[in-house]
Protein backbone atom coordinates (compact mmCIF):
# COMPACT_ATOMS: atom_id res chain seq x y z
CA UNK A 1 0.00 0.00 0.00
CA UNK A 2 2.76 2.25 0.71
CA UNK A 3 4.16 1.93 -2.80
CA UNK A 4 0.85 2.58 -3.91
CA UNK A 5 0.64 5.92 -2.03
CA UNK A 6 3.71 6.80 -3.37
CA UNK A 7 3.26 6.23 -7.22
CA UNK A 8 -0.14 8.06 -7.28
CA UNK A 9 0.71 10.97 -4.97
CA UNK A 10 4.41 11.91 -5.70
CA UNK A 11 2.37 13.70 -9.18
CA UNK A 12 0.19 16.04 -6.79
CA UNK A 13 2.33 18.82 -6.75
CA UNK A 14 3.93 17.68 -10.43
CA UNK A 15 0.30 18.23 -12.00
CA UNK A 16 -0.37 21.18 -14.91
CA UNK A 17 -2.90 22.67 -12.56
CA UNK A 18 -0.33 24.40 -10.70
CA UNK A 19 -2.67 27.28 -9.66
CA UNK A 20 -5.91 25.11 -8.54
CA UNK A 21 -6.53 24.56 -4.83
CA UNK A 22 -5.04 21.09 -3.80
CA UNK A 23 -7.21 19.46 -3.13
CA UNK A 24 -8.61 19.87 -6.74
CA UNK A 25 -5.16 18.77 -7.92
CA UNK A 26 -5.49 16.01 -5.63
CA UNK A 27 -8.65 14.52 -6.82
CA UNK A 28 -7.24 14.72 -10.82
CA UNK A 29 -4.36 12.67 -9.36
CA UNK A 30 -6.21 10.12 -7.86
CA UNK A 31 -8.42 10.19 -11.12
CA UNK A 32 -5.80 10.00 -13.44
CA UNK A 33 -4.40 6.64 -11.43
CA UNK A 34 -7.79 4.87 -12.08
CA UNK A 35 -8.08 5.83 -15.53
CA UNK A 36 -4.37 4.52 -15.91
CA UNK A 37 -5.36 1.63 -14.37
CA UNK A 38 -2.78 2.56 -11.57
CA UNK A 39 -5.52 1.28 -8.90
CA UNK A 40 -8.54 -0.71 -10.33
CA UNK A 41 -12.22 -1.42 -9.82
CA UNK A 42 -12.72 -2.47 -6.12
CA UNK A 43 -8.30 -1.85 -5.21
CA UNK A 44 -8.39 0.14 -1.44
CA UNK A 45 -6.82 3.67 -1.75
CA UNK A 46 -4.44 4.34 0.64
CA UNK A 47 -5.70 5.77 4.05
CA UNK A 48 -5.88 9.32 4.23
CA UNK A 49 -2.82 9.28 6.78
CA UNK A 50 -1.02 7.71 4.07
CA UNK A 51 -1.88 10.41 1.07
CA UNK A 52 -1.44 13.09 3.46
CA UNK A 53 2.14 11.70 4.09
CA UNK A 54 3.32 11.07 1.00
CA UNK A 55 1.94 14.50 -0.93
CA UNK A 56 2.53 16.74 2.12
CA UNK A 57 -0.86 18.11 2.35
CA UNK A 58 -3.47 18.54 5.23
CA UNK A 59 -5.67 15.15 6.07
CA UNK A 60 -8.85 17.58 5.58
CA UNK A 61 -7.46 18.53 2.09
CA UNK A 62 -7.28 14.62 1.43
CA UNK A 63 -10.73 14.10 2.63
CA UNK A 64 -12.30 17.01 1.17
CA UNK A 65 -10.82 15.47 -2.49
CA UNK A 66 -11.97 12.32 -1.22
CA UNK A 67 -15.47 13.16 -0.52
CA UNK A 68 -15.99 14.64 -4.15
CA UNK A 69 -14.98 11.62 -6.00
CA UNK A 70 -16.95 9.58 -3.92
CA UNK A 71 -20.23 12.09 -5.09
CA UNK A 72 -18.97 11.46 -8.19
CA UNK A 73 -19.17 7.87 -8.40
CA UNK A 74 -15.15 7.50 -8.67
CA UNK A 75 -14.63 6.09 -5.33
CA UNK A 76 -17.00 4.25 -2.85
CA UNK A 77 -16.98 3.88 0.78
CA UNK A 78 -17.58 1.32 2.86
CA UNK A 79 -17.71 1.46 6.62
CA UNK A 80 -15.34 0.34 8.43
CA UNK A 81 -13.30 -1.15 5.42
CA UNK A 82 -11.76 2.03 3.52
CA UNK A 83 -12.04 3.84 0.16
CA UNK A 84 -12.00 2.31 -3.08
CA UNK A 85 -12.44 2.19 -6.73
CA UNK A 86 -16.04 1.89 -7.89
CA UNK A 87 -16.75 -0.68 -9.92
CA UNK A 88 -16.99 -0.11 -13.54
CA UNK A 89 -20.77 0.26 -15.69
CA UNK A 90 -21.62 0.10 -18.90
CA UNK A 91 -23.48 3.31 -19.39
CA UNK A 92 -26.55 2.35 -20.84
CA UNK A 93 -27.59 4.49 -23.97
CA UNK A 94 -31.26 5.54 -24.52
CA UNK A 95 -32.66 7.73 -27.63
CA UNK A 96 -34.94 10.56 -26.85
CA UNK A 97 -36.63 10.16 -30.35
CA UNK A 98 -38.41 6.51 -29.22
CA UNK A 99 -41.44 5.96 -26.72
CA UNK A 100 -40.34 2.71 -25.14
CA UNK A 101 -40.70 1.28 -21.78
CA UNK A 102 -37.93 0.62 -19.52
CA UNK A 103 -38.84 -3.34 -19.70
CA UNK A 104 -38.52 -3.04 -23.64
CA UNK A 105 -35.06 -1.14 -23.39
CA UNK A 106 -33.50 -3.41 -21.12
CA UNK A 107 -34.62 -6.39 -23.35
CA UNK A 108 -33.32 -4.91 -26.64
CA UNK A 109 -29.97 -4.97 -25.24
CA UNK A 110 -30.41 -8.47 -23.53
CA UNK A 111 -30.57 -7.28 -20.30
CA UNK A 112 -32.15 -9.36 -17.41
CA UNK A 113 -34.58 -6.42 -15.53
CA UNK A 114 -36.54 -6.71 -12.82
CA UNK A 115 -38.13 -4.21 -10.18
CA UNK A 116 -38.43 -3.59 -6.64
CA UNK A 117 -42.57 -2.10 -5.73
CA UNK A 118 -42.11 0.98 -3.73
CA UNK A 119 -45.87 1.80 -4.28
CA UNK A 120 -49.27 0.28 -6.38
CA UNK A 121 -52.45 2.04 -5.11
CA UNK A 122 -55.33 4.29 -5.46
CA UNK A 123 -55.03 7.78 -3.65
CA UNK A 124 -56.61 10.92 -3.72
CA UNK A 125 -54.56 13.17 -6.91
CA UNK A 126 -51.94 15.76 -5.66
CA UNK A 127 -52.40 19.21 -7.03
CA UNK A 128 -49.73 18.39 -9.86
CA UNK A 129 -51.86 14.85 -10.67
CA UNK A 130 -55.20 17.14 -11.32
CA UNK A 131 -53.57 19.54 -13.59
CA UNK A 132 -51.56 17.46 -15.82
CA UNK A 133 -54.30 14.75 -15.97
CA UNK A 134 -57.37 16.44 -16.19
CA UNK A 135 -58.97 15.46 -12.82
CA UNK A 136 -61.08 16.75 -10.20
CA UNK A 137 -60.90 16.59 -6.54
CA UNK A 138 -63.29 13.87 -6.50
CA UNK A 139 -61.62 11.41 -8.58
CA UNK A 140 -58.96 9.24 -7.80
CA UNK A 141 -55.20 8.69 -9.35
CA UNK A 142 -53.38 5.72 -9.53
CA UNK A 143 -49.82 5.44 -8.75
CA UNK A 144 -47.12 2.62 -9.51
CA UNK A 145 -43.71 3.56 -8.11
CA UNK A 146 -40.92 1.20 -8.51
CA UNK A 147 -37.16 0.59 -8.71
CA UNK A 148 -35.96 -0.71 -11.99
CA UNK A 149 -33.09 -3.02 -12.18
CA UNK A 150 -31.08 -4.58 -15.05
CA UNK A 151 -28.64 -7.20 -14.25
CA UNK A 152 -29.06 -6.40 -11.15
CA UNK A 153 -27.67 -3.19 -11.20
CA UNK A 154 -30.31 -0.46 -9.82
CA UNK A 155 -30.79 2.27 -12.71
CA UNK A 156 -33.74 4.26 -11.63
CA UNK A 157 -36.43 4.91 -9.60
CA UNK A 158 -39.75 5.68 -11.64
CA UNK A 159 -43.42 7.07 -10.54
CA UNK A 160 -46.06 6.87 -12.37
CA UNK A 161 -49.37 8.45 -12.31
CA UNK A 162 -52.67 7.91 -14.25
CA UNK A 163 -56.59 8.40 -14.14
CA UNK A 164 -57.78 5.29 -12.57
CA UNK A 165 -60.25 5.26 -15.60
CA UNK A 166 -57.49 3.88 -17.39
CA UNK A 167 -56.11 2.11 -14.75
CA UNK A 168 -58.34 0.62 -11.92
CA UNK A 169 -56.10 -1.65 -10.60
CA UNK A 170 -52.22 -0.83 -10.12
CA UNK A 171 -51.96 -4.44 -9.23
CA UNK A 172 -52.77 -5.47 -12.27
CA UNK A 173 -49.36 -4.17 -13.79
CA UNK A 174 -46.96 -7.25 -13.08
CA UNK A 175 -44.05 -6.16 -15.45
CA UNK A 176 -44.11 -3.78 -17.96
CA UNK A 177 -46.73 -0.91 -17.43
CA UNK A 178 -47.53 -0.10 -21.31
CA UNK A 179 -48.08 -3.54 -22.08
CA UNK A 180 -50.32 -3.33 -19.48
CA UNK A 181 -51.95 -0.46 -20.94
CA UNK A 182 -51.69 -1.79 -24.40
CA UNK A 183 -54.28 -4.47 -23.38
CA UNK A 184 -57.03 -2.21 -22.55
CA UNK A 185 -56.15 0.43 -25.63
CA UNK A 186 -54.32 2.99 -23.70
CA UNK A 187 -50.86 2.78 -25.10
CA UNK A 188 -49.57 6.61 -25.49
CA UNK A 189 -48.31 7.12 -28.88
CA UNK A 190 -46.23 10.02 -27.94
CA UNK A 191 -44.86 12.10 -25.05
CA UNK A 192 -43.17 15.41 -23.98
CA UNK A 193 -40.16 14.54 -21.50
CA UNK A 194 -38.30 17.54 -19.32
CA UNK A 195 -35.09 15.99 -17.89
CA UNK A 196 -33.31 18.02 -15.16
CA UNK A 197 -29.72 17.50 -13.48
CA UNK A 198 -30.47 17.42 -9.77
CA UNK A 199 -28.20 16.06 -6.74
CA UNK A 200 -29.84 12.56 -5.06
CA UNK A 201 -31.13 12.77 -1.85
CA UNK A 202 -30.60 10.24 1.00
CA UNK A 203 -33.93 8.32 0.45
CA UNK A 204 -33.14 7.64 -3.36
CA UNK A 205 -29.62 7.35 -2.68
CA UNK A 206 -30.36 4.54 -0.89
CA UNK A 207 -32.71 2.87 -3.32
CA UNK A 208 -29.68 3.44 -6.27
CA UNK A 209 -27.01 2.64 -4.32
CA UNK A 210 -25.29 5.35 -4.55
CA UNK A 211 -23.97 8.17 -2.11
CA UNK A 212 -26.03 10.79 -1.16
CA UNK A 213 -25.57 13.92 -3.25
CA UNK A 214 -24.73 11.89 -6.32
CA UNK A 215 -25.71 13.20 -10.01
CA UNK A 216 -29.07 11.91 -11.67
CA UNK A 217 -31.21 12.90 -14.04
CA UNK A 218 -34.78 13.54 -13.80
CA UNK A 219 -36.97 13.07 -16.20
CA UNK A 220 -41.07 14.34 -15.87
CA UNK A 221 -42.92 13.18 -18.57
CA UNK A 222 -46.42 13.27 -19.77
CA UNK A 223 -47.65 10.91 -22.56
CA UNK A 224 -50.97 10.66 -24.59
CA UNK A 225 -52.83 8.50 -26.61
CA UNK A 226 -53.75 9.68 -30.49
CA UNK A 227 -56.64 11.59 -29.69
CA UNK A 228 -54.10 13.79 -27.56
CA UNK A 229 -55.81 12.75 -24.35
CA UNK A 230 -52.99 12.93 -21.55
CA UNK A 231 -52.47 9.49 -20.45
CA UNK A 232 -49.51 9.28 -18.24
CA UNK A 233 -47.73 11.83 -15.62
CA UNK A 234 -44.58 10.03 -14.69
CA UNK A 235 -41.05 11.46 -12.38
CA UNK A 236 -38.36 9.34 -12.91
CA UNK A 237 -35.19 9.18 -11.47
CA UNK A 238 -32.41 7.79 -13.55
CA UNK A 239 -28.40 7.15 -12.00
CA UNK A 240 -26.24 9.75 -13.32
CA UNK A 241 -23.17 7.48 -13.75
CA UNK A 242 -25.48 4.56 -15.60
CA UNK A 243 -27.56 6.72 -18.31
CA UNK A 244 -26.72 8.55 -21.31
CA UNK A 245 -29.85 9.98 -23.45
CA UNK A 246 -29.26 10.60 -27.15
CA UNK A 247 -31.25 13.02 -29.26
CA UNK A 248 -30.94 13.12 -33.36
CA UNK A 249 -30.99 16.29 -34.61
CA UNK A 250 -31.64 17.57 -38.10
CA UNK A 251 -31.46 20.80 -39.68
CA UNK A 252 -35.10 22.22 -40.90
CA UNK A 253 -35.68 22.77 -44.26
CA UNK A 254 -36.52 26.93 -43.59
CA UNK A 255 -33.21 27.23 -41.88
CA UNK A 256 -31.13 24.96 -44.59
CA UNK A 257 -32.54 27.47 -47.32
CA UNK A 258 -32.12 30.42 -45.59
CA UNK A 259 -28.34 29.42 -44.86
CA UNK A 260 -27.74 29.31 -48.46
CA UNK A 261 -25.55 26.10 -48.12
Amino acid sequence: MADLADQIFTTVKETGQQGAPLYLRLKKTIEDAVQRGIIGPGDALPSERDIALKADISRVTVRKAVQDLVKGGVLIQRHGSGTFVAPRMDRVEQSLSRLTSFTEDMARRGMTVRSEWLDRGVYPPSPDEMMVLGLSAKELVARVSRLRIADDTPLAIERASLSTAVLPDPEAVTTSLYMALEKTGNRPSRAVQRISAANLGEADARLLDVPAGSASLRIERISYLATGRVIEFTRSIYRGDAYDFVAELRLGGSEAIGDGQ
